[in-house]
């Protein structure tokens, strides 16, 4: 039975409490922490766990094996490096640092462990359909990947959503996923900015198409759209020397009426990721307990901040920007 702790007790910590202490296997919730006091005790209910405000005193409690990092992404980089001092097992909800520069100081951290510590919550690997998609690349019978298309789209944004976050909370998910689904890694990357949507607001910029380039010479685009209003919308096809791949839809009932033929799209991603979450972390939980890391890694976080820094320059400059990451240490080969 792996021990928890669980570091952030806002919306998704509050959810991944219900699910390590409800619905998964061989894990125990021991211990919460939010820096509000109240949120913490109403969370530490939910599981019977003790509660602080501090997530120093979580990371220090004996009976606490790994932690689960849900705090907002500033605090990441302070509470991974504790964690990684204590020799604690960490699972941290992306983003793993908000800066390339504290992703590259946690790498270094866990490199100097010796031990393979840190696992960043890049769900996307863990959806059913992507990892289908991946499934069908990996046989080469379609020969090799020449090109990605694909769609980010959901109905609509809060306020205080920026155009920058377009980068760090909306494309980074697709930043994680295609260079593991294609096994190749970025070189460049360029923002188009395109006709304004009439339903965004006069400081956010949508939609937005992003475009990659791979160091294999894969051109990769990603249509970014926030205010698309029908739905949320992911799609992802990648074409190929033989043959094209496209992501499968969730399934909805296809209604006839009114002479009239429709499916339902999703339009939340709590729903359409939510399977994604439990394998996820059930994944985490059971390689914790052999002491090993199947899911993204540090490095993956510090991959993904590289490139989403050269993304927010190029929605900026407007040129192509270069994705300069160096060599892999051997620690994550």
């Amino acid at each position: 039975m792996l021990k928890v702790g669980v570091i952030g007790c806002g919306m998704i910590g509050r959810e991944h409490i219900k699910r390590l202490s409800k619905k998964l296997q061989g894990v125990q919730v021991t211990a919460v922490s939010d820096v509000y006091e109240e949120s913490a005790k109403k969370a530490a209910e939910i599981c019977g766990a003790r509660a602080y405000s501090d997530a120093a005193q979580v990371i220090a409690d004996p009976a606490v094996e790994a932690v689960v990092i849900t705090a907002p992404g500033f605090a990441h980089a302070d509470i991974v490096l504790q964690a990684i001092k204590a020799g604690k097992r960490i699972f941290c909800e992306k983003p793993l640092a908000t800066t390339a520069e504290d992703c590259k100081k946690i790498v270094e951290a866990e490199i100097a462990s010796g031990k393979h510590l840190v696992q960043v919550g890049f769900n996307r690997r863990y959806d059913k359909g992507y990892r289908q998609l991946k499934a069908v690349l990996d046989e080469k019978q379609l020969g090799e990947p020449l090109m990605i298309h694909c769609t980010h789209r959901n109905p609509v944004v809060a306020d205080s959503y920026t155009t920058e976050m377009a980068v760090h909370d909306t494309l980074i998910h697709e930043i994680d996923c295609l260079h593991w689904l294609v096994g190749d890694e970025y070189e460049s990357a360029q923002v188009i900015f395109t006709k304004k949507t009439k339903n965004a607001l006069p400081h956010l910029q949508d939609p937005q198409f992003m475009i990659f380039r791979t160091k294999g010479g894969l051109c990769i685009d990603v249509e970014v759209f926030v205010n698309c209003k029908f739905g949320y919308d992911i799609n992802c096809e990648v074409v190929c020397e033989e043959g094209t791949v496209k992501l499968a839809a969730p399934s909805t009932p296809i209604v006839r009426t009114d002479a009239k033929v429709s499916t339902g799209i999703e339009t939340s991603w709590i729903n359409r990721f939510i399977e994604s979450y439990d394998t996820e972390l059930q994944d985490w939980i059971d390689a914790a307990g052999a002491g090993v890391i199947n899911g993204p890694t540090a490095w993956d976080g510090y991959v993904a901040a590289v490139t989403a820094d050269a993304f927010v320059k190029a929605q900026k400059t407007g040129a192509v920007e270069p994705i300069t990451t160096g060599a892999m240490p051997d620690f994550y080969r």
